[in-house]
């Protein structure tokens, strides 16, 4: 936690319009519900804008449109972004408890670690790895050897680069492996969350783009491509030799099947099972996953299947009554056109 700043200095550093008393003094961020006399608070969804009027906190950054005479707020177009740094200026990142590599991590005498790197304990780096400038590598991560880390990466706890991919030949009903001769590259600015694995690539790189960002346990297959600036929500699985373009969001669970191309700025809603490509800024839902447009109507439906097939089961009753009646009638016009014929006509 940093000194109290001023609510007037506050602003100025993260680029609000102050609308109340810049005197104030404020240490420290909270939520709504729970920030106290000293605490800035946040507000970026309209359907909370009534919290302003209850919270206890010493000022609310929100959008330009938010008034309130209760409490004085921080007007920032891009608020979330604004809270950001705002949390930066209250609090600042994570300190580290020791510098540079720590003894209990294990680096190969061939790899190479660039400037201002931290690496926690039980991290091991293969050989002829390659790690830049200004990482932080937690707990048991784990590069493999000829895997590249680009400069500024985070990596927190658990995760696994340049494991092998999954890659077997079968042959007579038996799987024989295929060695995977590529590596890894996880490009500048990267950010994993624990326990993500990426495979490295049978032939050639399996790749994570500059400024991607992923959640906890996503699984990247050998080959695999991703573009820059992703987001990536966590427990997605991308199967080998997919490319995605860049800007793509992921929501949670999303599974993607192999030899795909995602385009640029395409938005995947949560567990969806996509199965084709998809093209650039599109929007897809459901399993297998469709466009958005189309998948509401076909969610829609899929909610009332017992009320449609009940009405379906009743009209075919009342179709059968209709062809039994009909037959009857046909049946009883043909006898009666028999019986009013003369004998030898």
């Amino acid at each position: 936690m940093t000194s109290p700043m001023k609510l007037s200095d506050l602003a100025a550093s993260i680029g609000a319009e102050l609308s109340g008393e810049g005197s104030v003094e404020v240490t420290s961020c909270a939520t709504l519900e729970e920030a106290q006399p000293g605490q800035v608070s946040f507000l970026t969804n309209p359907k909370y804008v009534k919290l302003i009027e209850t919270t206890r906190a010493s000022a609310v950054v929100v959008a330009p449109n938010i008034k309130s005479d209760r409490v004085p707020l921080l007007k920032a177009k891009d608020a979330y972004y604004a809270f950001r740094n705002a949390v930066v200026a209250l609090h600042g990142f994570r300190k580290h408890p020791h510098a540079g590599v720590h003894p209990k991590a294990h680096v190969d005498a061939s790899a190479t670690i660039g400037e201002n790197s931290v690496l926690y304990p039980g991290v091991y780096v293969g050989a002829r790895a390659r790690i830049g400038r200004d990482c932080i590598l937690y707990p048991n991560v784990v590069v493999y050897d000829d895997c590249v880390i680009g400069d500024r990466v985070i990596i927190h706890a658990g995760c696994s680069i340049g494991q092998d991919g999954f890659g077997h030949a079968t042959h007579r009903g038996e799987h024989h492996k295929i060695p995977q001769t590529g590596n890894a590259v996880i490009e500048d600015d990267v950010e994993m969350g624990a326990n993500c694995s990426i495979d490295r690539a049978t032939l050639g790189s399996t790749v994570i783009g500059k400024g991607t960002k992923f959640g906890n346990s996503i699984v990247i297959g050998h080959g695999s491509k991703i573009g820059p600036h992703g987001l990536f929500v966590a427990l997605v699985g991308v199967a080998g030799s997919v490319t995605i373009g860049r800007h793509a969001v992921v929501a949670g669970q999303v599974g993607i099947a192999g030899h795909l191309k995602i385009g640029d700025q395409v938005t995947i809603a949560a567990q969806a099972g996509v199965m084709d490509n998809i093209e650039d800024k599109s929007i897809v839902i459901g399993q297998p996953a469709m466009p958005a447009g189309q998948a509401r109507r076909v969610y829609s439906l899929f909610t009332q299947l017992p009320e449609i097939v009940e009405r379906m089961k009743k009209l075919e009753k009342l179709a059968e009554k209709y062809m039994d009646a009909a037959k009857a009638d046909s049946e009883t016009a043909a006898a009666a056109s028999s019986d009013a014929t003369p004998p030898g006509a």
